[in-house]
């Protein structure tokens, strides 16, 4: 078995394939030449051993272009001497010769050329009968220069064309990085802005409000009263709100010191929420795993935005809260006993609708409704067995 990440056999051997049969039929054109050309010697086992090497050569001549051509132009011209196999020695000797100029060994196709010419030539010239002008010599020799010139003119033609069509995809794809980082700077530009907005807005009204509640809880027990359950929530409220803005806002100025709020601060919201006069009960079930940062958050938000809406819209309540962990996904689910009715539709808020954007952004479902025996409930689930 392969480890995970390495490609597979098939996919490893496909880009030879082409290579692989063009070496076998090469080998059988030869072996047929060989044996019915009229001035052909006859084959013997090493010259079918020869014939073999060439055809595996080509097979392989995509990946090892030199000792590929090395092989090929030694074995044929073996042939050529032995057998007479004719011009058709020369074919895998030009198919070797384009793919090393291709692949930039465009010397050593040269080379191979000229070594193989210059064989080829010394064999029919040593063998044709004295007295003779050598018309037919000529002619072959002719037309096997031209083809050995066409086949290093090709392979250096689509080795260019090669390096353009890597030199454009360079481009590209500095192209795309160029545009990331302008749209992370951007990104980064339009987080400062709106932290100086929050800052500037958002923190001034809540600190009023704070201190406002603070000296009014302090002005109750100066006079030895108890302050009441609501001022004593908005107190609390506030300052959560303001310990909440600080994150956000230190998030939006440097995102690689992200204080993010969590599932483990559940009781916290539980608190605040009994402390607005809704009584809470949370329930924990399974074994807490090292969730990703991303869906931490959203179980607390979703949390935090359904308790928020029971205090506000669901009157005297008492709300339930259970986290519910296993190794594939995680279950946040918030219900109310509320005065909202199985019968009235459900008109969704801007609260609902983060909520749906923050879960089904991770991969996850959202599920809010009101309940048949009455009250509302939400359920989140998200999955842990996979890339969000």
């Amino acid at each position: 078995m392969l480890p995970v990440g390495c490609p597979s056999y098939s996919a490893v051997m496909r880009p030879d394939l082409p290579y692989a049969l063009g070496g076998v039929a090469v080998g059988a054109l030869l072996l047929g030449q060989a044996a019915l050309a009229p001035d052909a010697g006859p084959v013997r086992a090493l010259d079918v051993l020869l014939i073999v090497a060439a055809a595996a050569a080509v097979a392989l001549c995509r990946r090892f272009p030199v000792p590929a051509l090395a092989v090929v132009t030694a074995t044929m011209l073996a042939v050529h001497v032995r057998v007479h196999a004719g011009v058709s020695a020369a074919f895998p000797v030009l198919g070797a010769v384009y793919v090393a100029a291709w692949r930039g060994h465009r010397s050593i196709a040269g080379l191979a050329g000229v070594v193989f010419l210059g064989g080829f030539l010394a064999r029919d010239i040593s063998v044709a009968p004295t007295g003779r002008p050598g018309q037919e010599i000529v002619e072959r020799t002719s037309l096997l220069l031209g083809w050995f010139v066409a086949a290093n003119v090709a392979g250096l033609v689509a080795s260019q064309h090669r390096a353009y069509l890597e030199q454009v995809e360079q481009r590209a794809v500095e192209a795309e990085r160029t545009r990331e980082e302008m749209a992370l700077r951007r990104a980064g530009e339009e987080r400062l802005r709106i932290a100086r907005d929050l800052h500037d807005s958002l923190t001034h009204s809540i600190s009023v409000v704070k201190v406002q509640a603070g000296i009014a809880v302090h002005l109750a027990r100066k006079q030895g009263e108890e302050p009441s359950a609501a001022l004593l929530a908005i107190q609390e409220a506030s300052g959560a709100a303001m310990r909440e803005l600080r994150a956000t806002l230190s998030v939006l100025r440097s995102p690689s010191e992200e204080d993010r709020v969590g599932l483990a601060r559940v009781g916290e919201l539980a608190e605040r929420t009994r402390a607005a006069g809704v009584p809470v009960q949370v329930t924990v079930s399974g074994r807490p795993p090292d969730l990703p940062a991303e869906v931490d958050q959203a179980g607390y938000r979703v949390v935090q935005e359904a308790l928020t809406n029971i205090a506000r819209h669901a009157g005297p309540a008492t709300a339930e809260v259970h986290v519910e962990y296993a190794p594939a996904q995680l279950t946040v689910s918030v219900t109310d006993d509320g005065r909202a009715s199985a019968d009235q539709p459900v008109t969704p808020g801007v609260g609902l609708h983060g909520m749906r954007e923050r879960v089904t952004g991770l991969g996850g479902t959202l599920h809010a409704a009101r309940r048949d025996e009455g009250g509302f409930a939400v359920r989140a689930t998200f999955p842990l067995d996979g890339p969000a």
